[in-house]
């Protein structure tokens, strides 16, 4: 099959990077969350005690199922923490709590990248979603070759959202870190486990970038090649 050819090597770096960024968020997150913060504030504490120091009082802190499906909705202004982030007081929950805390930030003082990120969600999970479709389409039914390129054109909108996604991401760690040693809620050491976990969060969207754009750069190579036919 055509999806099966040379270009998948184009694939292999993405694939490798995924596998370790897994790995390391997996790792350290456990490791981080065996260790107690010695201010004892759980996740919501401390996400909650953060949004109040920068006035957004209107933003709720709910506990949501899932492990590592933390998460903050810019439509809702609800910042949404798995059970061990919400409920524990580990080095790792309170990275993750600030780190959400640090979207809700972003949304309050209109971060571009953030803005720009929220508007291109339907267009991209539309994209991701009708884009290979419509590639396969394209390639299998010669008389709609056309779909090719409109599937390639549409699946580039998914592409360019997880490219907004790295600096909306490492600036909220960023963020994090901020909040976490202005509010007095960490150390310097326990900073620096913090940061490893957020480090390995942030390494999980330059993964899916890479395989994104990698993708992309196949299907460009798969279009070329038939075009040549």
């Amino acid at each position: 099959m055509i999806f099966w050819d040379n270009t998948m090597v184009l694939l292999i770096p993405a694939i490798l990077l995924s596998m370790y960024a897994q790995f390391k968020i997996s790792s350290s997150y456990k490791r981080y969350s065996k260790i107690r913060s010695q201010s004892g504030l759980s996740g919501a504490q401390a996400a909650r005690a953060l949004l109040n120091r920068n006035g957004l009082y209107d933003v709720r802190v709910e506990q949501i199922g899932g492990r590592l499906s933390d998460h903050y909705d810019p439509h809702t202004r609800i910042i949404s923490l798995s059970q061990d982030v919400y409920q524990g007081s580990s080095l790792s929950s309170l990275a993750v709590a600030a780190h959400e805390t640090g979207h809700a930030l972003q949304h309050a003082s209109g971060y571009v990248p953030m803005t720009l990120r929220s508007s291109f969600v339907p267009v991209a999970n539309l994209g991701s979603g009708a884009g290979p479709i419509l590639i396969m389409l394209g390639l299998f039914i010669p008389s709609y070759g056309w779909l090719l390129e409109f599937g390639i054109l549409a699946f580039s909108f998914a592409v360019l959202f997880q490219i907004i996604t790295l600096p909306v991401e490492y600036n909220a760690s960023n963020r994090a870190l901020v909040l976490l040693q202005e509010g007095n809620m960490l150390g310097s050491e326990e900073i620096r486990g913090a940061r490893s976990v957020l480090n390995a969060a942030a390494l999980t969207y330059v993964a899916a970038a890479l395989a994104a754009v990698l993708t992309l750069a196949r299907f460009i190579l798969i279009s070329r090649g038939r075009s040549n036919d």
